[in-house]
Formats: structure tokens, sequence, C-alpha cells
């Protein structure tokens, strides 16, 4: 999965390796267990999407076009939201997507950008005359060649992938559920 995933390294906690190893020991083919997980994670990953929160409970930076215009921030399109996939195996699951700007919203950073030329299209307000920018279409009246400069552009973290402090309570419970129907999923 290209873009950002998430994994989990429990290597230092021993308590919930063992938890772990002693349920997937119980599991001829753990593949089941780990899909109900991955679709819990994608489930929770979309849930504080629609809050706008980290998975640390911390509400992302509104975007300058939420400020501006209302809406959600990381919504505009719902590209990035709706590319939240999951991939289960035999071993674990993993989360993540194959969205490109993924890791710049995840984990923020800065954007340069090369000078360049553009056309830039206008609406001129017939009874004020001022201009406003606007898609190029019909409803543009006016467009010009400009040079846009070379400019840097910050963009700061608004992490979505990860566990929140309900989440292992989550991952635990699938196991139990599992183990306690004979390991099989219902």
């Amino acid at each position: 999965m290209a873009g950002v995933q998430l994994q989990v390294d429990l290597k230092d906690d021993e308590i919930a390796l063992a938890v772990i190893g002693e349920l997937t020991a119980r599991l001829d083919d753990p593949t089941a267990v780990y899909e109900n997980i991955g679709l819990a994670l994608a489930t929770s990953t979309h849930h504080r999407w629609d809050q706008g929160i980290s998975p640390s409970g911390s509400p992302w930076p509104k975007s300058l076009r939420v400020i501006k215009h209302g809406g959600k921030t990381l919504m505009l399109s719902a590209r990035l939201y709706r590319s939240i996939a999951t991939n289960a195996s035999r071993t674990g699951v993993e989360i993540g997507t194959n969205v490109v700007y993924a890791a710049i919203h995840q984990f923020g950073g800065v954007v340069n950008k090369d000078a360049r030329d553009a056309v830039l299209h206008f609406k001129v307000n017939k009874r004020t005359g001022t201009w406003r920018f606007a898609k190029a279409n019909k409803r543009a009246t006016l467009a010009q060649k400009r040079r846009i400069g070379a400019h840097s552009v910050r963009i700061p973290a608004r992490p979505f992938l990860g566990l929140d402090q309900d989440d292992p309570r989550t991952i635990r419970t699938i196991f139990e559920n599992y183990l306690s129907i004979g390991g099989k999923l219902q």
C-alpha cells in the first residue's frame, strides 16, 4: 500500500503480545479475525475523520478553505477519506491509503512550489467592477496569463491513521468474540 499505512509495533508491550499470542495460537487461520479488526479500525478512522480529530483526540487545524467557505477539513472531494483500505493476512492487518498526498496530511510538512506561468481565470462583477477567481468555464469573463513566483506552503499535520483510546479494547473484544464462538465470525 503506497501513501500512508499504520503499523503498530507491540514488541515492548509484553502483556499485549502475550494476550494476542495466546489468542492467535488458538486459531487455525486468523485471517478472518484480522479482516474484522481491519473493518473496525477503518470504521474508527472514518468516525474520527467525521469529527475532525486525530487518534489522540486533538482537533485538526481547520483548512483555509473551511475557514473561508465552510465545510469539513480534508473532505472537499472525499478522495482521501474514501481511500482508507485494509489488507488482512494470516499474520496481521494493515490499514492505510494509496493516495500519494496522504503522508503530507498525516505528518504535515512544507510543500515548495516552483515559479511557473499560469492562466488565471476571473469573473468580473459588472455592478461593482471587482474581480474574483473563477473556474475556467463559461462563467469566467476574463483570463490573464501571469507569472506565479516560487513559494512554500506549510501544511499542518492532521493525523487520521492511528489507534484511539477505544481501539485496543475493540481489538481485544473481536478476538474474544471470535474465540468464544469456536473461531467463526457471525
